[in-house]
């Protein structure tokens, strides 16, 4: 089932500024990763999924309600955490609390005081204005206001900038823990390893178009392997350039004043691979794990040095 949905949503600010048929849908009890550096289209997929714009075509959706024309009845069932963060002042952090709680009519006492202790809010911090608060901790109070009504949807725009690397981690096992009990999740950000701890997909936006969208685990598992080679001699380098079978080794980069071969090939094949390098000398055989980020900055530095490791 899906809760959440963006369907063909195109805003064009101009100058090839904004998004462009982007279509995703989220499932109930998922998490799902958008990825992309600042500028890329998340915020503003976000403010269309929110309903504070209308799309110039398209439309997205929030358990089956329109996002736009239902804006109040969405902001009651999302907690929504905003890429930055504007707090009103003149209010103290209790009072800012408060607002908000008279704002979604729920007041929930337990989760509230769950989330002020989990993210260490302390009293004297939350009777200060808010204007004289640290990012932090303007960052932690936002967190808390999007979870403290317990709410079975949560739309979060780069949600631990400005945390301290704690307080991040502590935003993780949050995040695996409300995915445990079947919240479903948008968590936008740049941040590869958040991404990459507490996703079960992940979409890829560039330049306002979606670029990959794909099962995380997929990735951490890809029967596609990549090695790196380094021979003994210019000798056993070119031979081996001459000589290797193309039906299961695919050269993907070569650096000849190093004697340095890059290839992949697929798991099933690892061994017939072994063999055939076994007519060489090599200096290095190492395994190359493609990361996230590896895989992530194939679509925004085609020029990057394959593996990151020449």
């Amino acid at each position: 089932m899906s809760v959440v949905e963006v369907n063909h949503l195109t805003k064009d600010y101009g100058s090839g500024r904004g998004v462009f048929d982007v279509s995703f849908k989220i499932n109930k009890g998922e998490v799902f990763g958008f990825l992309g550096p600042n500028g890329a289209g998340k915020s503003t997929t976000i403010r269309h999924l929110m309903g504070f714009s209308h799309p110039d075509s398209g439309e997205t959706k929030i358990l089956d309600m329109d996002s736009f024309k239902e804006y109040s009845k969405v902001l009651n069932k999302v907690g929504y955490i905003p890429g930055e963060i504007a707090l009103p002042s003149g209010l103290t952090g209790y009072e800012f609390i408060k607002m908000m709680q008279d704002m979604y009519h729920i007041h929930n006492y337990d989760m509230l005081t769950k989330m002020l202790d989990l993210f260490e809010l302390k009293d004297n911090v939350l009777k200060g204005d808010t204007k004289h608060m640290s990012l932090g901790v303007k960052r932690k109070l936002a967190i808390v206001c999007a979870f403290m009504s317990d709410p079975e949807v949560l739309v979060l725009d780069e949600p631990t900038s400005g945390l301290d690397p704690v307080m991040q981690q502590k935003f993780i096992e949050f995040i695996i823990e409300e995915k445990k009990r079947g919240k479903t999740i948008l968590l936008s950000s740049h941040i590869f390893s958040e991404v990459d701890s507490t996703c079960d997909r992940i979409a890829i936006i560039k330049d306002g178009k979606i670029v990959s969208e794909f099962i995380a685990n997929d990735l951490k598992h890809a029967t596609l392997k990549q090695y790196r080679l380094v021979f003994d001699t210019k000798e056993d380098y070119q031979r081996f350039k001459n000589e290797y079978d193309k039906k299961i080794i695919t050269i993907v980069k070569e650096k000849d004043e190093k004697n340095k071969i890059f290839i992949t090939c697929q798991d099933k094949d690892i061994n017939e691979v072994i063999n055939f390098l076994s007519n060489y000398s090599l200096k290095e055989f190492n395994h190359i794990k493609e990361t996230l980020e590896d895989y992530f900055m194939k679509f925004y530095k085609e020029d990057k040095e394959f593996g990151g490791a020449l």
